[in-house]
Protein backbone atom coordinates (compact mmCIF):
# COMPACT_ATOMS: atom_id res chain seq x y z
CA UNK A 1 0.00 0.00 0.00
CA UNK A 2 1.58 3.22 -1.15
CA UNK A 3 0.82 5.45 1.86
CA UNK A 4 1.54 2.85 4.55
CA UNK A 5 4.45 3.65 6.90
CA UNK A 6 5.43 -0.01 7.32
CA UNK A 7 5.16 -0.75 3.58
CA UNK A 8 7.57 2.17 3.04
CA UNK A 9 9.96 0.67 5.61
CA UNK A 10 9.84 -2.71 3.84
CA UNK A 11 10.49 -0.95 0.51
CA UNK A 12 13.54 0.81 1.98
CA UNK A 13 11.99 4.26 1.54
CA UNK A 14 12.16 4.89 5.29
CA UNK A 15 15.23 3.74 7.24
CA UNK A 16 14.98 1.15 10.00
CA UNK A 17 17.26 -1.02 12.07
CA UNK A 18 16.61 -4.49 10.72
CA UNK A 19 16.77 -7.46 13.06
CA UNK A 20 15.33 -10.07 10.66
CA UNK A 21 14.21 -10.46 7.08
CA UNK A 22 13.08 -13.28 4.83
CA UNK A 23 10.87 -13.44 1.73
CA UNK A 24 7.64 -12.92 3.73
CA UNK A 25 8.59 -11.13 6.96
CA UNK A 26 10.52 -8.04 8.03
CA UNK A 27 11.44 -7.12 11.62
CA UNK A 28 13.05 -3.94 12.90
CA UNK A 29 13.75 -2.20 16.20
CA UNK A 30 10.98 0.04 17.52
CA UNK A 31 11.96 3.73 17.57
CA UNK A 32 10.17 4.19 20.93
CA UNK A 33 11.06 0.98 22.80
CA UNK A 34 9.00 -0.19 25.77
CA UNK A 35 11.54 -2.83 26.80
CA UNK A 36 15.31 -3.26 26.43
CA UNK A 37 14.56 -5.37 23.35
CA UNK A 38 11.55 -4.15 21.34
CA UNK A 39 11.15 -5.17 17.72
CA UNK A 40 8.25 -4.74 15.32
CA UNK A 41 7.57 -7.85 13.23
CA UNK A 42 5.43 -7.50 10.09
CA UNK A 43 4.42 -9.43 7.03
CA UNK A 44 5.85 -7.76 3.94
CA UNK A 45 2.45 -8.01 2.28
CA UNK A 46 0.01 -5.38 3.51
CA UNK A 47 -2.73 -6.60 5.85
CA UNK A 48 -4.47 -3.77 7.66
CA UNK A 49 -5.13 -5.46 11.02
CA UNK A 50 -5.86 -8.75 12.78
CA UNK A 51 -9.50 -8.19 11.84
CA UNK A 52 -8.45 -8.75 8.20
CA UNK A 53 -6.86 -12.18 8.70
CA UNK A 54 -8.49 -14.76 6.45
CA UNK A 55 -7.80 -18.17 4.96
CA UNK A 56 -6.24 -16.29 2.02
CA UNK A 57 -3.54 -14.59 4.13
CA UNK A 58 -3.25 -16.56 7.37
CA UNK A 59 -0.10 -18.30 6.09
CA UNK A 60 1.62 -14.90 6.35
CA UNK A 61 0.70 -14.69 10.03
CA UNK A 62 2.14 -18.17 10.55
CA UNK A 63 5.33 -16.95 8.84
CA UNK A 64 5.45 -13.98 11.24
CA UNK A 65 5.31 -16.30 14.27
CA UNK A 66 7.95 -18.60 12.76
CA UNK A 67 10.14 -15.50 12.35
CA UNK A 68 9.46 -14.46 15.95
CA UNK A 69 10.80 -17.83 17.13
CA UNK A 70 13.92 -17.35 15.00
CA UNK A 71 14.44 -13.80 16.29
CA UNK A 72 14.06 -14.98 19.89
CA UNK A 73 16.73 -17.61 19.29
CA UNK A 74 19.05 -15.20 17.43
CA UNK A 75 18.68 -12.56 20.15
CA UNK A 76 19.12 -15.05 23.03
CA UNK A 77 15.71 -14.32 24.53
CA UNK A 78 15.69 -17.66 26.37
CA UNK A 79 14.40 -16.07 29.59
CA UNK A 80 11.16 -15.18 27.81
CA UNK A 81 9.45 -12.57 25.71
CA UNK A 82 6.03 -11.08 24.99
CA UNK A 83 4.28 -10.74 21.63
CA UNK A 84 1.63 -8.01 21.42
CA UNK A 85 -0.79 -7.12 18.63
CA UNK A 86 -3.06 -4.10 18.79
CA UNK A 87 -6.13 -4.21 16.56
CA UNK A 88 -8.12 -1.13 15.59
CA UNK A 89 -8.29 2.32 17.11
CA UNK A 90 -9.77 1.24 20.46
CA UNK A 91 -7.27 -1.62 20.59
CA UNK A 92 -4.40 0.84 20.40
CA UNK A 93 -3.33 0.24 16.79
CA UNK A 94 -1.59 3.36 15.48
CA UNK A 95 -0.22 2.07 12.15
CA UNK A 96 -2.65 0.51 9.69
CA UNK A 97 -0.46 -2.48 8.83
CA UNK A 98 -0.71 -5.59 11.01
CA UNK A 99 2.31 -5.77 13.26
CA UNK A 100 3.49 -7.60 16.32
CA UNK A 101 5.59 -6.08 19.10
CA UNK A 102 8.27 -8.45 20.36
CA UNK A 103 9.35 -7.29 23.83
CA UNK A 104 12.02 -8.81 26.05
CA UNK A 105 14.94 -8.40 28.43
CA UNK A 106 12.90 -7.16 31.37
CA UNK A 107 10.25 -8.63 33.62
CA UNK A 108 6.96 -8.15 31.77
CA UNK A 109 4.31 -8.45 34.48
CA UNK A 110 0.57 -8.85 34.02
CA UNK A 111 -1.57 -6.94 33.55
CA UNK A 112 0.60 -4.81 31.28
CA UNK A 113 1.12 -1.29 32.51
Amino acid sequence: MKDCLFCKIVAGEIPSTKVYEDEKVYAFLDIDPKAPFHAIVIPKEHITSAAEISSDNSSLIAAVFEAIAKIAKNENLEKGFRVVNNCGEEGGQTVGHIHFHLLARRNLGWPPG
